[in-house]
């Protein structure tokens, strides 16, 4: 089966080649979405020259979700079978790609969601895990009937159809709810694998939760 793994990249100059380095090596193609970034990226990106990479740019800043559905619209015209998403920030492990496509490989899921809060334990920060995750997870339940053990987490593999199914209307950080609450509406058979996720930047993280609240509550009031 062919592998896609599409990148959304927003001023990444720090991580991009290092991690491009580390997917291609595991998928059959890398897809990188440049969200109109300020830094080097798109410098970085423009002298690459691989044929397992390709590379897409915003003319503007759209956001993540966006980004992400710019990768999909290519991925599946380029024929590929398996659709995974994964930060350009260094916080995921390549090696864990293997992981999340096997269960759509081997046994028919159609999307395969990682957790940080099975066997493997990451060092969430406390703020993130004790405060923005549950509330996360309470909203989703409560609107949306979404019942998973990371609710915000960005790394998942789905099939081509999904994401021909599934469009990302979100933009932003509330399209991690919006494919979530998708893929329970059209009773997609889901599972969840256990993940390592790395913090390196945890101010940044801890601004980024009332981002995630603010997103999901905005979801929810848009419909």
């Amino acid at each position: 089966m062919k592998i896609a793994c599409v990148i959304p990249a927003y001023n990444e100059e720090k991580n991009i080649a290092k991690i491009i380095e580390q997917v291609k090596q595991i998928v059959d193609l890398v897809v990188v979405v440049n969200d109109h970034s300020s830094d080097k990226t798109k410098e970085i990106l423009d002298n690459i020259n691989d044929l397992k990479i390709a590379v897409l740019h915003h003319p503007i800043n759209l956001g993540q979700g966006a980004a992400l559905q710019t990768g999909n619209d290519y991925s599946i015209k380029h024929g590929c079978d398996i659709i995974v998403h994964f930060d350009a920030d260094r916080q995921f492990l390549a090696e864990d790609i293997r992981k999340i496509v096997s269960p759509i490989i081997e046994e028919n899921y159609d999307i395969v969601l990682g957790s940080r809060f099975m066997e493997i334990k990451s060092e969430i920060p406390k703020f993130k895990k004790n405060i923005i995750m549950p509330i996360a997870k309470i909203f989703n339940r409560l609107f949306f009937n979404i019942k998973t053990s990371d609710p915000q987490n960005g790394f998942r593999a789905m099939k081509s159809s999904v994401a021909e199914k599934i469009k990302i209307e979100n933009d932003r950080m509330a399209h991690c709810t919006e494919i979530l609450a998708k893929a329970f509406k059209y009773g997609l058979k889901i599972k969840e694998v256990p993940v390592k996720v790395l913090y390196t930047e945890f101010g940044q993280k801890f601004s980024g939760g009332f981002k995630i609240i603010k997103d999901l509550f905005l979801k929810k009031i848009s419909n």
